[in-house]
């Protein structure tokens, strides 16, 4: 099979297109991952988290078992937004505890002046050879995505040194605003990086790929559009639109960006991502046919009781248009959380989410 030929299932690909699908497809962000007690014990003999990620066969298992558990529509290449700068010479490691971390942030001009593009066949080839690996594991039966952290959501790690980005932003936002020269020269290095990292992906089998822009809302107005927006914009215009004579679909997905969908809508890419503070329905009226939309049940509904687990989904279904089965019959929505889904959660709680977007867009489907 050709590595990007049209799955048996493509549902999900239709769509991000906008074609007519039978029923809302469904996947989740950080599917793969700690509230899998088989992921955990992945991992465990892995050895580490970062271990996980550069060990292609174990990363290929790890992408492949929730599917084993639930009827998803799509796999996502299991790897991190950080490999990226940990190809830069940033030196990645995960602290015990306290997340991810780097041995050389940057904060001298010299380093910022030094950064370099990696080649990414060369310095990240374990995502590629794991890109390939999970292609041919799945055998033609749902579409794989391939991911890249934004270029400004790569800088706040880059910058702060690990997940103190997710605090006060005290490093980057100072040198955004006090040497903007010095950040929009990490933006522009780091955006050559990530298109030529999504490319590589495209190569080796990614069949849509996908931008996460988890730190832009933390963003000034006028900064969002100068410091995150216009590098990803960069981004969209330079990747591997189509492969092996097929579409390959772009989503971006900026968390806490609700106030800018038409603007993500109007960089070129086929799907824009929606965080669960965005209501779909007001989302599509603004976008119109532009784009599809991706999302956006709260992670921590999944903490309820099993009925009312079904009832937000049936929700979130129901909020994308005033007809349901008109907005699913036209394709354009594509079911996701508003972010990644919680290590806490039940696998249960998750089977019936999945079950019930399948379940209740198929008889709106019917009903039209």
């Amino acid at each position: 099979m050709s590595p990007n030929a049209r799955p048996k299932n493509d549902t999900f690909l239709r769509a991000l297109l906008r074609e007519p699908v039978e029923y809302t497809p469904v996947w989740l962000m950080r599917q793969a991952g700690r509230y899998l007690p088989e992921y955990n014990e992945t991992r465990r003999r892995a050895g580490s988290f970062l271990q996980l990620c550069k060990n292609p066969q174990l990363a290929c298992e790890v992408t492949l078992q929730p599917l084993a558990r639930f009827e998803l529509d799509a796999a996502i290449l299991f790897s991190d937004i950080l490999t990226v700068p940990d190809a830069m010479g940033l030196g990645l490691y995960f602290a015990e505890g306290e997340g991810p971390k780097f041995e050389r942030p940057l904060r001298e001009e010299w380093a910022i002046r030094d950064l370099t593009a990696p080649d990414p066949n060369v310095h990240l080839r374990y995502v590629m050879d794991a890109v390939a690996e999970i292609r041919r594991a799945l055998h033609g039966s749902v579409p794989l995505i391939g991911f890249s952290g934004s270029p400004w959501t790569l800088a706040c790690y880059m910058v702060e040194g690990g997940s103190g980005a997710a605090t006060d932003y005290r490093a980057v936002k100072s040198m955004l605003y006090d040497r903007p020269d010095l950040m929009h020269h990490i933006l522009a290095v780091t955006a050559r990086a990530v298109t030529d990292y999504l490319n590589a992906q495209i190569e080796s089998g990614a069949q849509a790929v996908m931008i996460f822009d988890s730190w832009g809302g933390a963003l000034s107005h006028a900064a969002y559009r100068v410091f995150s927006l216009d590098y990803m914009r960069r981004i969209v215009a330079g990747l591997k639109r189509s492969h092996d004579g097929e579409r390959v679909p772009c989503i971006v997905f900026t968390k806490g960006g609700g106030q800018w969908i038409e603007a993500i809508a109007d960089i070129g890419c086929d799907a824009v991502g929606l965080d669960w503070t965005s209501d779909l329905g007001e989302a599509r009226r603004r976008v119109g046919n532009r784009v599809a939309l991706q999302g956006n049940l709260d992670p921590m509904a999944l903490f309820a009781a099993p009925d009312k687990v079904a009832a937000e989904a049936r929700r979130v279904l129901d909020s994308y248009a005033a007809d349901p089965a008109d907005a699913r019959k036209a394709g354009g929505h594509v079911f996701n959380l508003g972010h990644g889904i919680s290590q806490f959660t039940p696998p249960d709680s998750v089977k019936i989410l999945v079950d019930t977007v399948h379940s209740h867009s198929r008889r709106g489907s019917a009903r039209g």
